[in-house]
């Protein structure tokens, strides 16, 4: 009757995290993006990376010192559930998956069009496809596929960004051949800020959204065999990262070429290598992007799915996201998330100034909305906690923290200020709402469940199957097992579904191998019961069964032959069995069944 729960596997080596880690900040908008940021601000652009730079930071710190405290694959949607409530885990949620397949579908038209540089007959939509699939079967062959292919494309990625730090570095210093050591193109054109110094604040939408994915590291951490650790080193080694990769990288752009010119702002990284005579430097810079594009879809189909499974697990995403097969995949989640994708992508083919706009716009500042959440919940968390136990601590807390989330207010506010990208901000709010709003009509539709009454019975039970997991323990389940059966006479078989869902391991160890978790949790209840049941001198025998709770009570049925079965599940506001009307569905099986709801156990919590 063994069975096992969802199960993810721990199939990330610290390899492949470290560089996840190192590249999860490295996008296309960095090799392509950057050029218009230096445009619109001037020499002074690597100031603009700077600030974001450091607003991103302070994010991952707080998100690593709640991480490193409680590790889960929710990351900061469980963070935001804890202090600010459940609309706050299912909006982060639900936001967050939002943004990341409006990505994937973008970055799939991205790579596409990189693609038509060699391949300029084919129809960039086909292209696209092409991509989707191939990263789609990437993620759905094996977590550590995705690992692997994720460990090359950010090396691949870091590789150009060294490559390119040490070639310009000997370029303005004068070492390079028929190189002279010159640092004018910061002063010559205008000055260190042509376009004022309030430019610099122009640029920090585009920077902060080049940014993003430094705390998929959080979440990938989940699935390895030491999330603590993987989750600190993340946190800080991305100063170093954004120093390096960003700051440093915008700061030798700025000294090669003019600011104003041309060839920077069209492919920034390209042009500064024909600056240098690095031959074939459009080639291999394409290759380079069309790589870092590869990366954000394979790492944003990879976190949306997690995010669904968490949801899942929360019982705010329907159950079939949280199931898995055999290699540990959440095939289901990915599946779905990569609908969206594809759905993306033929709306840029389809309706690319209006549909696709609207998706690209209305997930615009979103991810904001989940950083501001992240402090807002470092904040309310840190207060709550003993600061004594934390392993990894805010720097400065409270003001640090404060500040950090009074910027990532401003960049809010400079979105409304900015013409080109207000429409982001308006779009998303209405995205935010939608969600809201979906949140409150799912309670009320599960508040609307109507009461279930227990039948009467005869008393003449005698072989009782009993259906519980996170249930076992509730006061409601013995006293009625103390009402169908008086005289104590009757047989009875208690049959423990081992779901990550419903023993809780699923939404505490995230998405990790929690086979063995499920069944420790599973068993121990088991246990506990039965010898609950045997000290009321009942005749008790019991097992674990399929995660799938009709399949495990079908199997029950076959071995054990009741007469009778007895459900318990949590209150229909937090039951994943009654959303899916298990107890309905067992009556099918023609034997009389009680349902019982263990209100007791949400009243101790």
């Amino acid at each position: 009757m063994a069975g096992a729960g969802p199960e993810l596997k721990r199939s990330l080596n610290q390899r492949q995290l470290t560089m996840i880690a190192m590249g999860g900040v490295i996008g296309a908008g960095l090799f392509v993006g950057s050029g218009t940021v230096i445009h619109d601000t001037g020499p002074g652009a690597f100031i603009t990376y700077a600030l974001c730079g450091v607003l991103i930071i302070m994010v991952m710190r707080m998100l690593a010192e709640m991480a490193v405290a409680n590790p889960s694959t929710g990351s900061f949607a469980d963070y935001s559930r804890k202090a600010l409530g459940d609309w706050a885990g299912f909006s982060v949620g639900w936001l967050y998956w939002y943004f990341w397949v409006i990505v994937v579908g973008f970055e799939a038209v991205a790579g596409a069009k990189v693609i038509n540089f060699w391949l300029p007959g084919v129809p960039t939509w086909v292209l696209s496809l092409l991509l989707m699939l191939l990263m789609t079967g990437t993620n759905l062959i094996s977590v550590s596929s995705f690992g692997e292919f994720e460990f090359w494309f950010a090396g691949i990625k870091v590789a150009a960004i060294i490559v390119f730090l040490a070639c310009g570095a000997l370029f303005v210093f004068g070492i390079w051949p028929n190189a002279d050591l010159d640092f004018s193109n910061l002063t010559a054109h205008g000055g260190f800020f042509p376009n004022g110094g309030l430019a610099v604040t122009a640029g920090v939408v585009t920077v902060i959204f080049s940014m993003v994915g430094a705390e998929i590291a959080t979440i990938a951490a989940a699935e390895s065999d030491n999330p603590e650790r993987a989750v600190s080193k993340a946190a800080n080694s991305v100063i170093t990262r954004i120093a390096i990769f960003f700051v440093g990288s915008i700061f030798l752009l700025a000294v090669i070429l003019p600011w104003n010119s041309a060839t920077l702002e069209a492919s920034p990284y390209v042009a500064a290598f024909q600056e240098m005579g690095i031959p074939y430097a459009d080639h291999v810079m394409n290759a380079v992007v069309l790589t870092a594009v590869l990366s954000c879809l394979n790492s944003g189909l990879y976190t949306a799915s997690r995010m669904l499974f968490v949801l899942a697990a929360r019982r705010e995403a329907p159950a079939s996201m949280v199931s898995v097969n055999s290699r540990g995949v959440p095939m289901v989640a990915i599946l779905a998330s990569s609908v969206v994708g594809f759905l993306a992508v033929i709306m840029a083919a389809v309706s690319p100034d209006t549909v696709f706009s609207f998706l690209l716009n209305s997930s615009g500042a979103v991810i904001l909305f989940v950083y501001l959440l992240i402090a807002v919940s470092q904040i309310i968390l840190r207060y709550r906690a003993d600061a004594s136990t934390l392993k990894v601590k805010m720097w400065w807390f409270p003001a640090l923290s404060v500040i950090t989330a009074l910027g990532i207010v401003l960049v809010l506010v400079q979105m409304g200020l900015t013409e080109d990208v207000r429409i982001q901000l308006v779009l998303s709010l209405v995205s935010f709402g939608i969600v809201l709003v979906l949140f409150f009509i799912n309670r009320a539709r599960i508040a609307r469940l109507p009461e279930r009454v227990a039948p009467d019975h005869t008393g003449e039970a005698r072989r009782v199957l009993v259906l519980a997991n996170q249930t076992l323990e509730a006061d409601e389940l013995m006293r009625e097992l103390q009402r169908i059966d008086a005289m104590g006479k009757a047989t009875y078989y208690v049959c423990v579904p081992a779901s990550a869902v419903e023993t809780g391991t699923a939404s505490t160890h995230g998405a990790v191998s929690v086979a063995e978790a499920t069944t420790e949790a599973a068993q121990a209840r088991l246990d506990r019961t039965l010898e609950a049941l045997t000290a009321h001198r009942l005749d008790a025998t019991g097992g674990l069964g399929d995660y799938r709770p009709l399949r495990a009570l079908r199997a029950a049925v076959s071995h054990f032959d009741p007469d009778q079965i007895v459900i318990v599940t949590l209150p229909a506001s937090d039951s994943i069995w009654q959303r899916f009307e298990v107890v309905d569905r067992a009556s099918e099986l023609g034997l009389p069944v009680t349902h019982v709801e263990a209100a007791s156990l949400v009243m101790q919590a």
